[in-house]
């Protein structure tokens, strides 16, 4: 007989979790394990939600494994330590993103990218190596092998800093791998929601000249006051799209709603590149022709491994980029929830684990 997840480890734990696809979320009690030679357990004190999160918890994607803890962008404090761990010690500030777990061998593991490796472990909802589901950080407190924790930067804040480990690695990876984190390149940014508003901090931090592409006039004078965008564009007017025409290097687009790709195309130049981080549920309508006719790159990408997450956060601490975020109780996590449906939120919640996830 299977153990129940309050009865399947030795250390109990409380968390909030949905046990259906409505996707209610309500305190749940469950369970991690001892901290192995290679672990670290740490006190949750922020994690950020993340679109995802929303999608996981209704089974939007088919994948999820009930009763499903979410949360893959959390920071905490180091309360335990197993004896071969080196990177961190007790007290010691901390933070775990997407992946808790890989093969550690493949050829994508061996290059730092653990993100691609076919073994995988995502942080919640997802078998570990023992046979249980992982859960993740709308929780108390959580525990990983030392190699998918990273070190927090002194100088960067916990809770406007935790949505780093998803929104962060997820289009810094992109600016990097694809040559788009030159001074004066012309990037491109689509969707200015959770990712996009980092995308625009890091791409500005790199040196890049940002262009902010949105549905909406309304969001002109954020882009471009208050985050520093260069220019913007309504996607919807003919007009400002015509203008802007072979314009750009490269476009990060972040939008998880389905939209047309053409429009987006035109906009690069010739050996342009767009790079999808969001994701749509319904497969695109691509033409060969825009990307034949100016050798034109439709890529995608998926968060970061390890090395560059790391790598990402001291970058962040050092040009001072933060996610924009509401700070919230956990109990307020299903208002949080039906607020980010309706994109209603400047740009991210984060909850304050550590002061409001409270025993009953």
């Amino acid at each position: 007989m299977a153990k129940s997840p309050e009865n399947e480890h030795p250390v109990k734990a409380l968390g909030w979790g949905a046990t259906d696809t409505s996707g209610h979320l309500s305190p749940f009690k469950f369970s991690r394990r001892a901290t192995g030679d290679n672990d670290v357990r740490f006190k949750v004190l922020y994690c950020g939600v993340c679109h995802s999160d929303l999608h996981m918890i209704k089974n939007e994607w088919g994948v999820t494994k009930y009763p499903i803890v979410p949360g893959h962008e959390i920071v905490g404090v180091v309360t335990e330590v197993g004896s071969k761990v080196k990177k961190v010690k007790v007290g010691d500030n901390v933070g775990v993103g997407c992946l808790v777990g890989s093969c550690r061998s493949c050829e994508s593991c061996n290059g730092d990218m653990e993100n691609y490796c076919p073994k995988l472990i995502q942080t919640y909802s997802f078998p570990y190596v023992d046979g249980s589901i992982t859960y993740g950080g709308y929780s108390e407190s959580m525990v990983a092998d030392e190699h998918f924790v990273v070190r927090w930067p002194e100088n960067l804040p916990l809770d406007s800093g935790a949505p780093l480990l998803c929104a962060g690695i997820t289009t810094y990876s992109p600016l990097r791998h694809f040559g788009l984190d030159k001074p004066g390149t012309k990037v491109g940014i689509v969707g200015l929601g959770g990712l996009g508003h980092v995308a625009v901090k890091m791409a500005k931090a790199f040196g890049a000249h940002v262009t902010v592409i949105s549905t909406s006039e309304g969001k002109r004078k954020e882009a471009t006051e208050k985050l520093g965008a260069d220019s913007f564009l309504v996607s919807r007017d003919p007009e400002q799209l015509k203008g802007a025409l072979g314009s750009m290097d490269g476009i990060i687009d972040t939008v998880s709603a389905d939209h047309p790709m053409v429009p987006l195309l035109g906009l690069l130049k010739a050996d342009g590149k767009l790079i999808l981080v969001g994701l749509p549920i319904k497969p695109m309508e691509v033409p060969a022709f825009p990307l034949v006719m100016g050798r034109k790159t439709l890529a995608g990408s998926a968060i970061g491994g390890l090395k560059e997450t790391q790598e990402m956060l001291d970058f962040a601490a050092k040009h001072n980029i933060t996610a924009d975020v509401e700070v919230i109780p956990v109990d307020y996590v299903n208002t949080a929830m039906e607020r980010l449906m309706k994109s209603d939120v400047r740009y991210r919640f984060v909850i304050d684990v550590g002061n409001t996830l409270k025993a009953e």
